[in-house]
């Protein structure tokens, strides 16, 4: 499925041409459970790696970073969920899934190994080709994090191509931080600025920040200016308080760049659980720009 980036047009085509065949977009791609990584202390946050089953299907499951998937479990159903992995990472996808209804609990209960589906890519991307050789600030919160880890690593694979990278990321407890390997390994690196932060913690040797989002966003982001481009996604309460912080430090409506899990559900624009007005999530998006949110209802 072609990403067309946040700021324009989406033309969503419901086939994709694989040579001669025709793909079905409502046909999963078969796919086996690789690797199950257990992210947070309570256990209900896991990654799931998978392998396609068909390594044909790699090829054509062509997604960037900010797109999503469904996960498919027959006679279960589907949950949508953004793709974790980067593009760069070849011979797998990953996804990271909250235990929260039937399919996510009944994922978390399956073993490595196991068959299922995903079908996809769907929605749109950040729009990549615009943010090249600009300088990014990536806001993150809770277990949103997927599509913005999917996001730096990507950038870090490229690095030429884009400016100062600065990361804000937190949650509740370091415990409940993702990717924890990883935040330590990009936080020894020299090009890329790493501000971790919970909302509070009891560990005296805690050696990052303690504090919201919203609060470390003003401390530690660079101000906006016309090369520099803010991606934020997390829980709305974090998004409600971040929004204004970055448009006092000068970011514009369209140097704001959300990602928005507003009830998607089919994925396809079909069963309308997703509308904001006349948008759906899952097909105009997941990703907007500011610009666009204000002009459309605050159903979001």
């Amino acid at each position: 499925m072609p990403c067309n980036g946040a700021v324009q047009d989406i033309v969503f085509d419901t086939v994709s041409l694989q040579g001669d065949t025709v793909h079905n977009l409502y046909r999963p791609y078969p796919v086996t459970i690789d690797k199950i990584t257990t992210e947070t202390e309570d256990k209900n946050l896991k990654t799931f790696r998978f392998v396609f089953v068909d390594p044909e299907d790699e090829a054509k499951f062509a997604y960037k970073a900010g797109q999503f998937g469904e996960l498919s479990i027959t006679g279960k159903g589907e949950i949508p969920i953004g793709i974790a992995s980067s593009p760069t990472e070849k011979g797998h996808v990953t996804f990271t899934v909250n235990k929260v209804g039937l399919v996510s609990s009944y994922l978390h209960a399956m073993k490595e190994g196991d068959i299922m589906g995903i079908r996809g890519p769907l929605g749109n991307c950040f729009p990549w080709d615009r943010l090249k050789g600009k300088n990014l600030v990536i806001i993150g919160g809770g277990f949103a994090f997927t599509t913005l880890r999917a996001s730096i690593v990507y950038m870090l694979a490229n690095r030429d191509d884009f400016g100062k990278i600065s990361v804000i990321y937190g949650a509740r407890t370091p415990g409940m931080l993702l990717y924890r390997d990883e935040l330590a390994e990009w936080e020894k690196r020299p090009d890329i600025d790493m501000h971790i932060t919970v909302d509070a913690t009891q560990d005296p040797d805690w050696p990052y920040n303690v504090g919201f989002v919203p609060t470390i966003t003003e401390q530690k982001a660079p101000q906006g200016d016309d090369d520099t481009y803010a991606i934020v996604c997390g829980p709305p309460i974090m998004i409600k308080f971040t929004q204004p912080v970055l448009e006092q430090k000068g970011y514009d409506g369209d140097h704001i760049i959300m990602s928005l899990e507003n009830r998607m559900k089919c994925g396809v624009g079909m069963c309308g659980r997703c509308n904001v007005g006349r948008h759906f999530v899952c097909k105009d998006g997941p990703v907007f720009t500011l610009n666009q949110l204000t002009q459309m209802p605050k159903e979001y």
